[in-house]
């Protein structure tokens, strides 16, 4: 099995956390996405969306997105379960992580693609080209708003994201937090049950991959 990574992308640090609190060990290939390299021919083999990660498993199977690569490791290699032991649990991790992917993560591409000069064209990853619209770039910084009520309102009740225990929803999350805050948008003063949160997990070793 190889992991195709770009080691400042926020998507393939997803897949890293949930790598290492697994504890497995991955070839990892890091791809150029700068120099393009995800839009070469070869690349868009593995990947015909042309966005990391990647899991290239032995048999040549690849699994892209990162959340599905998740479910591969999760079921594969099952302990410590991530992703919910039981039916309800399943249910609200999986609740939980997609929240914040969409109000979180998506709404910080959002923000970011529609922004930046460097990304004039490319608005939306892949392998098809997009013009930038300012005004999604206004709605992702009110969505990340919006965010951070919604989680301290949540952490001010519970330790983790879905329960008792860390799961891939506190990896989501934390990671949408690193990548919007590396935007200027940093976890308000007045949400001191998110700051609480992402102190803690921030100091699990998985988060400083």
């Amino acid at each position: 099995m190889k992991f195709y990574d770009m080691a400042l992308a926020p998507s393939p640090r997803r897949v890293r956390m949930f790598i290492a609190e697994k504890g497995i060990d991955i070839p990892v290939v890091q791809v150029d996405l700068r120099g393009g390299e995800h839009l070469n021919p070869e690349f868009a083999k593995l990947n015909p969306w042309c966005t990391v990660p990647v899991l290239e498993l032995d048999d040549g199977t690849c699994i892209s997105e990162a959340i599905a690569c998740c479910r591969y490791l999760e079921a594969a290699f099952p302990e410590p379960p991530l992703m919910g032991a039981t039916p309800v649990e399943q249910g609200v991790i999986a609740m939980w992580e997609h929240r914040v992917e969409w109000d979180g993560f998506i709404a910080g591409a959002e923000m970011l693609r529609n922004s930046a000069e460097r990304l004039k064209g490319r608005a939306l990853t892949g392998a098809e080209s997009f013009e930038q619209i300012p005004e999604l770039a206004e709605r992702g910084r009110k969505r990340i708003a919006v965010l951070y009520e919604m989680l301290d309102k949540r952490f001010g009740e519970s330790e983790y994201l879905a329960g008792d225990s860390f799961t891939v929803a506190d990896i989501t999350a934390l990671i949408a937090i690193d990548f919007v805050r590396r935007q200027k948008l940093e976890i308000p003063e007045e949400r001191p049950h998110v700051q609480r949160w992402h102190d803690a997990i921030s100091a699990r070793p998985s988060a400083q991959l």
